[in-house]
C-alpha cells in the first residue's frame, strides 16, 4: 500500500498540488552540501509519462514511470538531469549539518552524549554484500524443537488420559487415596519446581545498556548470531532476483541514510560493533527490517510511501533500534519460555479432556489466549520502544523529528481513504497508526531538546504536522466540492443498473467513497 500512489490520478494530483502549495511556505537555503547529480555516472532512461512527487523538507523528487516499472529514479529539483546521486559535504543541507561544540547532559544512555562531529554522508566502503554463511546444527535444532515439544506434550497428555480410563475403579480409588496421603510432599515438590523456575528466570535477565530495562535472554549471543545468519541466508535466497544493484540511485540513497544514522550514533552501545549492510528489494510492499547481524532490508514500496528523507531516516532508525536493543532475541526468549509453560498446560488439557475433539478445542483456546494475552501485547511494547529509541537516533543525526508522526498519519489517512477495515489494536502485533502518531507526538519535544544538545541547526519553516493537516483539509474540501458538482451534472449516475457500474469513471467512484 502506498500513500501517494494509492490515490487515483485526479485525486493524487489535487492532493500533491496542495502539498506543493503549502511546501512553498518553507524557506530552505541551498548549501554546498546539497546532493547533486553527476554526469560522469550512467544516465537512466525515463519514459515520457512520469508523475513527480515533491518531497517536502528537501529538494528531492521521485519519478515513477507507469509504462515501465523498472524505470524509477531520484533527481534534484534544481537540476532536471537524471543519474546516480553522489554526495559531497553534508548531504541534506543545513538541517543535517552539525555546528559548534558538543554538549553532555544527564539522562538515558542514548541521550547521554553526542559525537563531537557527525561526518558527512558518503558512500561507505564497509557496505558490501556478505557471502552466504553456513548454518550450524544448534540453530537448526532450536527450530525443530518447537513442533517436537508440542507433539510430545500431546502424546504424554493423551497417554495419561488413556492410562486413567483403562484403570479399574478400585485402582482409581487407591490412587486418589495415595494422592491425599502424600499431598504435602506433592505440594513441596511443586513449590520447589516453582522456586527453581523463578531462579532460572531471574538469572537470565540482562539490563539493556541503551534503555536500562531488564529483559529475558535465554539464547546465547553466539547461538542467536547463527540463527540470524541462517535467516539472512533464507532472505537472500528469496530476494536474489529482486535486489537492486549497488549503483541504483535508490540503493545509494538508502545506504547514505543508514550510514549517516550509524555514524552520528557511534556512541550508542551496539552501533559501532555491527557491520551495517544494505539490501534494497524491488517490491511494492511498504516494509523494511534489520536483522540482528546488521543486514538492512528495505523495500522500494517504502520509498513510495515516505514524502522526504526525514521520514525515511526515522523509519530506518526505528529498524536499527530493533537491532541494537536485541528485540529479536528478547522476543525469541519469551516465545521459548511461553512454549515451555504452554507445553505443561497442553499436557494437562489432553490429559483432562475426555475426548480428542475437546482436547483440540482446548488446545486452540490455549494458543489464542497465549497469543492475545502475551505475544501480541509484548510485540506492541517492543514496537513502541523502538519508536522511542529510533526517534532519538534520528534526533542525534539532526533529522527533522517532527516528520516522524506525519508518516503514520499518512498511513492512517490512506487506509481511511481506501475504506480498509479498522481492526482493534489488540488484534495486531503493532500499535495502530493513530496511536503511534500520538505516541511520537508526545516524544517529539524531548527529541527536539536532544537535537539542541547535539548542536543541530534550528529547524526552519512550519511544522510538517501542520502542513499535513492543512493539506488533508484542503484535499477533502476540494473533493467535497467536486463531488457536489459531479452530482449536479450527472444526477442519474447513482441510478445506473449494477451490470453497467463499470462504465462509471473510476475517479468518480473513488471520490464518492471518500466523501461517504
Amino acid at each position: 500500500m502506498s500513500f501517494i500512489y494509492g490515490l487515483q490520478p485526479a485525486m493524487r494530483n489535487r492532493f500533491l498540488s496542495g502539498v506543493n502549495t503549502l511546501a512553498n511556505w518553507r524557506q530552505w537555503n541551498s548549501p554546498v552540501g546539497r546532493p547533486r547529480v553527476e554526469n560522469a555516472h550512467r544516465r537512466l532512461n525515463t519514459a515520457s509519462q512520469c508523475h513527480w512527487v515533491t518531497l517536502l523538507p528537501g529538494n528531492f523528487h521521485f519519478c515513477r514511470t507507469f509504462s515501465n516499472k523498472a524505470s524509477r529514479c531520484f533527481s534534484n529539483a534544481q537540476s532536471q538531469e537524471m543519474g546516480v546521486l553522489t554526495y559531497k559535504g553534508t548531504v541534506w543541507g543545513d538541517s543535517f549539518s552539525r555546528q559548534g561544540a558538543w554538549k553532555v547532559v544527564h539522562g538515558s544512555a542514548l541521550a547521554a552524549s553526542c559525537p563531537p562531529s557527525c561526518p558527512a554522508v558518503r558512500a561507505a566502503r564497509s557496505f558490501h554484500r556478505s557471502p552466504p554463511l553456513q548454518a550450524a546444527p544448534v540453530p537448526l535444532l532450536l527450530l525443530i524443537l518447537k513442533p517436537v515439544q508440542k507433539l510430545l506434550a500431546i502424546i504424554v497428555g493423551r497417554g495419561i488420559r488413556k492410562w486413567w480410563q483403562a484403570l479399574p475403579p478400585n485402582k482409581k480409588e487407591l490412587f486418589k487415596a495415595s494422592v491425599k496421603k502424600n499431598k504435602w510432599k506433592l505440594l513441596l515438590g511443586l513449590s520447589a519446581s516453582g522456586l527453581l523456575f523463578m531462579v532460572f528466570y531471574f538469572t537470565h535477565l540482562e539490563v539493556s545498556p541503551v534503555t536500562g530495562r531488564s529483559k529475558l535472554l535465554l539464547l546465547g549471543k553466539e547461538h542467536f548470531k547463527l540463527l540470524s545468519d541462517l535467516e539472512y541466508k533464507v532472505w537472500m535466497e528469496e530476494f536474489k532476483d529482486d535486489l537492486l544493484p549497488e549503483r541504483d540511485p535508490r540503493y545509494l540513497t538508502i545506504r547514505e541514510v543508514v550510514h549517516h544514522l550509524t555514524q552520528c550514533n557511534q556512541d550508542v552501545p551496539g552501533i559501532s560493533e555491527i557491520n551495517w549492510v544494505v539490501h534494497v528489494v524491488d517490491s511494492p510492499d511498504v516494509n523494511a527490517f534489520v536483522l540482528p547481524n546488521g543486514q538492512v532490508f528495505v523495500f522500494t514500496g517504502l520509498l513510495n510511501s515516505v514524502t522526504d528523507t526525514h521520514q525515511l531516516s526515522f523509519l530506518l532508525g526505528h529498524e536499527i533500534a530493533h537491532a541494537i536493543l536485541g528485540h529479536a532475541a528478547e522476543k525469541a526468549s519469551l516465545v521459548h519460555l511461553l512454549d515451555f509453560l504452554g507445553m505443561i498446560f497442553l499436557t494437562m488439557i489432553w490429559a483432562v479432556c475426555p475426548r480428542d475433539s475437546l482436547a483440540l478445542l482446548g488446545q486452540w483456546i490455549q494458543s489464542k489466549l497465549q497469543e492475545y494475552m502475551f505475544d501480541r501485547p509484548y510485540s506492541r511494547t517492543l514496537e513502541a520502544e523502538a519508536d522511542k529509541i529510533g526517534l532519538q537516533l534520528a534526533a542525534k543525526a539532526c533529522v527533522d523529528v517532527r516528520a516522524s508522526s506525519v508518516f503514520w498519519q499518512q498511513m492512517e489517512f490512506s487506509e481511511n481513504l481506501h475504506g480498509y477495515p479498522k481492526l482493534p489494536e489488540w488484534l495486531s502485533t503493532h500499535p495502530s497508526h493513530g496511536n503511534r502518531a500520538e505516541h511520537l507526538d508526545r516524544l517529539i519535544p524531548q527529541a527536539l531538546k536532544l537535537r539542541e544538545v547535539c548542536n543541530c541547526p534550528p529547524l526552519s519553516g512550519p511544522d510538517p504536522r501542520l502542513l499535513f493537516k492543512l493539506t488533508v483539509k484542503r484535499f477533502l474540501e476540494d473533493s467535497e466540492k467536486e463531488d457536489v458538482n459531479i452530482t449536479a451534472k450527472k444526477p442519474k449516475m447513482d441510478a445506473l443498473p449494477i451490470q453497467k457500474q463499470e462504465q462509471i469513471p473510476l475517479t468518480y467512484i473513488v471520490e464518492k467513497r471518500t466523501t461517504s
